[in-house]
């Protein structure tokens, strides 16, 4: 594999990891600012500590060499220690034992937070003595060079989405070829979501063009479909948030858009997203992997089907989403699944919203129990 040849799309290596090092060091503000987008800087205590966790990064930031060592010593490390500590009463984890830590995967998640999908399963990757992954991630979020920087020295991959059509064909094809050849041929684990964009209805559906984009871009060297598939490794993972921080800004932007009749992002509406998915109440997180694919397929949706069933069987439903799905359809069928869950209290989340909005967001909790029921029918 000729790593040069996506260097503009990979993480940062060599010089590149090394010099974006200094460019981070140089900006302890922004740094600074990162961190108050995890914790809170209310009392003079809490100040104290976030000065100490900024000399604790810069520190760090002296003796990592590589992304890998980033990702183990400052992402999961530090960051999102942070992160579980302040905003997450329980993160567990399963299907490790599925897993060769000597092998690389596709892992391939539903997709709820902007940043922190991929973020937390690195924490469990890391946490079950498993290879890290890079991860894929819209240029759309890149806005500044330090922003970045923080990405591809955390083993990002850059997808370019601003791009006329024909020129974001190509770019998905070699995208695509990078992918395959990292896991197939460099045996590095990336991880992808199943779709563009969030699921912010709680309907997590793979996009089948994902794996024929993959096909695609080896069908050229005589790799066939089949070939594609089972050496691509993809492991379906079902990342499931207890609550959602962004559970009503998610269903205002989609209410609206469905008014509309097409989709319209404000300024900042992504960093917005990003500040209160990190620093927002979450209760519960688990991550569930899968099993990896393999077998014959005779098609993109095919393998599609078998990604979502993984996904929407590992699904950790909580009693968020059982009381939503009651609640919505005026039954108690799960009750003794929430028996101890305080109802009215989630329910006053969502407290003067529209009514469509409201029932919007109920239905992004209760989604997830109706995928996990069609898989048992």
């Amino acid at each position: 594999m000729d790593l040069d040849a996506y260097r503009d799309i990979a993480p940062y290596r060599g010089q590149d990891f090394l010099e974006a090092i200094q460019r981070v060091k140089s900006n302890p503000e922004g740094i600074t600012s990162f961190l108050r987008s995890v914790v809170s800087v209310d009392t003079e205590e809490q100040r104290q500590n976030l000065k100490r966790k900024l000399a604790q990064v810069l520190s760090l930031l002296d003796e990592v060499t590589d992304y890998d060592q980033f990702q183990r010593r400052i992402t999961a490390g530090l960051f999102l220690q942070m992160i579980v500590e302040n905003s997450i009463s329980g993160f567990s984890y399963s299907g490790i034992e599925n897993l060769d830590s000597s092998t690389a995967y596709l892992y391939m998640s539903n997709h709820r937070d902007i940043v922190l999908d991929c973020a937390l399963i690195d924490l469990a990757l890391d946490g079950g003595g498993q290879m890290l992954c890079e991860m894929a991630i819209g240029d759309n979020l890149l806005k500044t060079e330090f922003a970045t920087d923080l990405f591809k020295l955390n083993g990002g991959v850059t997808v370019k989405r601003s791009l006329p059509m024909r020129e974001k064909y190509l770019e998905s094809l070699r995208l695509s070829s990078y992918l395959f050849e990292l896991i197939s041929e460099h045996n590095k684990s990336v991880w992808i979501a199943q779709k563009s964009g969030r699921s912010k209805d709680g309907l997590d559906i793979t996009n089948p063009a994902i794996i024929k984009m993959l096909y695609l871009s080896q069908r050229k060297k005589g790799v066939d479909f089949n070939e594609v598939v089972n050496r691509g490794r993809i492991v379906p993972v079902a990342v499931s948030y207890e609550y959602d921080p962004v559970d009503v800004l998610k269903s205002k932007e989609e209410v609206l858009a469905s008014s509309l009749g097409r989709k319209e992002k404000r300024q900042y509406e992504d960093l917005i997203s990003i500040s209160r998915g990190l620093k927002g109440y979450k209760g519960r997180v688990h991550i569930a992997f899968g099993t990896p694919i393999h077998g014959s397929f005779s098609s993109s949706e095919e393998v599609a089907y078998e990604i979502d069933h993984q996904i929407h069987t590992l699904y950790k439903l909580w009693p968020t989403n059982y009381f939503a799905y009651d609640h919505l359809n005026g039954s108690d069928a799960y009750a003794a699944l929430y028996a101890d869950f305080d109802g009215e209290a989630f329910l006053k989340r969502f407290k003067g919203l529209k009514k469509e909005v409201r029932t919007f967001a109920l239905n992004a909790y209760a989604n997830p129990v109706r995928s996990f029921l069609a898989t048992q029918a």
